[in-house]
């Protein structure tokens, strides 16, 4: 924090509705109710020193009570709390509601936390990581981010139910969370009893999600229409997990290996495994061979023995693997191998989130990558940031373990696409057209080797909307990967990107 920054606490006590009585329960006295979950939020206020001018704001973070509404025997039964969720929200003090815009930020894994968005690139305050080659080592820093979002938009961060300290409530399920529509509706839960509670209504609103983030960004903008009548100026979505069929290789599915094809060649290209060619050109290459690509593993058995050779040789040319290597995987490029086997000479394995990172492994002759470099190198830094940020500078003090990347929300329900990809794109199809002045902003990072450019923009292209609709699409390509703010360069294109987008979508000019 600097040193002329202002901060004071004010602490939002709730009283718990069904508090227990006075007295000791004793023979024949019923024993004493016990409380329900309270919000438990606090706020501090602060002053950001910026280029354009200081942002005086207030920062809010705690849980705040889930509520569903229950029938009992097709009665009503009341709202009884069912989750304790974790948020941290930012306002600008003294502000219009009706012409602040508001932007609700989450991230993705299933399973992550919002503290990569939050402490990354859009709030007031972000980590000093360091990026690939020049990491910040231990115990790492927290520094002011004068590019912070909330130059123009109040910010509301969201931890889904087992992440971040959110919890289900005492003797309460976490299950039910922990898939495709129970996530979509607690979190669009969260997002209305925010803008009822805080009056925002009139305000432009905003979503923001991050690879699966970008899958609930996609639902949530159809849903919030659909369920609150809550129609949203615009939609973010960072490396986007739109059609999951475009990313992984399933049985029988030829469709993810052409869309890899051009990431494989930017990887091999920023490595030095394609001697003096531009990045851009390769690239380009690798697109413009695509097409061939599917025709050609799409045809299977019937491809001529020379047509195949071509096609081995040319796949090798383009991703620095051997000719070898390509013939004994049959054309069929399986991304976290093509990772391990890269640079397998000279004895490193290159990231998947991000494929310019590189670390050694414990022997090389893994068949997959034995772990993923840039999720060793980046965990670290964002983890202490944000344990002293809460209870160092927001003032908030929990003694639960917050969950950055949780493994208890696996396995992960996606029963609603039984016998069908997961693809969300025509939630977003439908979300535009039910709402003809919804912007959607589309990031993308070049060396994203779990979402890469092409499979985002093969599920854009897969949307059924009218033709002038795709205007109001727009996309950005940034020289970085799946977190592309880590890349500083990146990261300051992408901050003024954001801004200049939520500007032009508010309708408030």
């Amino acid at each position: 924090m600097t040193d002329d920054e202002k901060t004071t606490q004010t602490e939002a006590t709730t009283t718990a509705s069904g508090a227990p009585g006075s007295g000791t329960p004793g023979k024949g006295t019923a024993p004493a109710k016990k409380p329900e979950p309270a919000d438990d939020l606090v706020t501090t206020h602060h002053t950001l020193h910026t280029p354009q001018g200081d942002l005086s704001y207030s920062a809010t973070t705690g849980r705040i009570v889930l509520r569903e509404e229950v029938l009992k025997e097709e009665k009503y039964d009341g709202r009884k709390p069912k989750a304790e969720v974790s948020i941290t929200y930012y306002t600008l003090d003294d502000a219009d509601v009706t012409r602040r815009p508001v932007t609700f930020a989450f991230n993705g894994g299933p399973g992550s936390s919002s503290v990569w968005l939050h402490l990354g690139v859009l709030g007031p305050r972000r980590v000093d990581s360091g990026d690939v080659g020049n990491l910040t080592a231990p115990p790492y820093g927290l520094i002011d981010n004068p590019e912070t979002l909330l130059r123009v938009s109040d910010l509301v961060f969201i931890d889904p139910v087992s992440t971040g300290f959110s919890r289900a409530t005492e003797g309460e399920q976490a299950k039910p969370f922990h898939g495709f529509t129970g996530d979509v509706e607690s979190v669009g839960e969260i997002i209305r009893l925010w803008t009822s509670r805080n009056d925002r209504w009139m305000s432009p609103k905003f979503l923001i999600g991050e690879s699966y983030g970008g899958t609930r960004g996609a639902a949530l903008a159809e849903y919030l229409q659909q369920r609150f009548g809550m129609f949203l100026n615009g939609v973010m979505l960072v490396a986007p997990a739109l059609n999951l069929e475009a990313l992984f290789d399933g049985e029988h599915s030829n469709l993810p290996h052409p869309l890899f094809l051009p990431l494989y060649a930017a990887t091999a290209h920023y490595h030095g495994l394609l001697g003096e060619r531009e990045l851009n050109d390769v690239v380009a290459e690798a697109r413009d061979w695509t097409e061939t690509y599917s025709s050609v593993l799409a045809r299977g058995a019937r491809v001529p023995d020379d047509e195949r050779a071509a096609a081995v040789a040319k796949i090798a040319s383009l991703t620095g693997l051997s000719e070898d290597y390509v013939d004994r995987a049959n054309l069929r490029l399986e991304h976290t191998r093509v990772y391990a086997e890269l640079l397998r000479a000279r004895r490193l394995v290159t990231g998947r989130l991000d494929t310019r990172f590189t670390g050694p492994a414990d022997n090389y002759i893994h068949e997959q990558m034995p772990y993923d470099p840039f999720m060793t190198a980046t965990p670290g830094p964002y983890t202490a940031a944000l344990h002293h940020y809460l209870r160092g500078e927001l003032k908030y003090e929990h003694d639960a373990i917050y969950e950055v990347l949780s493994r208890q929300v696996h396995p992960w329900s996606y029963k609603e696409f039984e016998g069908q990809a997961v693809d969300v794109a025509d939630k977003l199809a439908t979300a535009m057209i039910l709402n003809p002045h919804l912007q959607v902003h589309i990031a993308m990072g070049r060396y994203d080797g779990g979402v890469p450019v092409e499979a985002i923009e093969y599920s854009l292209d897969q949307m059924a909307i009218p033709a002038s609709y795709r205007e109001r699409i727009e996309t950005r390509v940034y020289p970085a990967g799946h977190m592309m703010y880590i890349h500083p360069e990146s990261r300051l294109a992408q901050s003024a990107d954001l801004a200049d987008f939520v500007r032009r979508a508010s309708n408030r000019d």
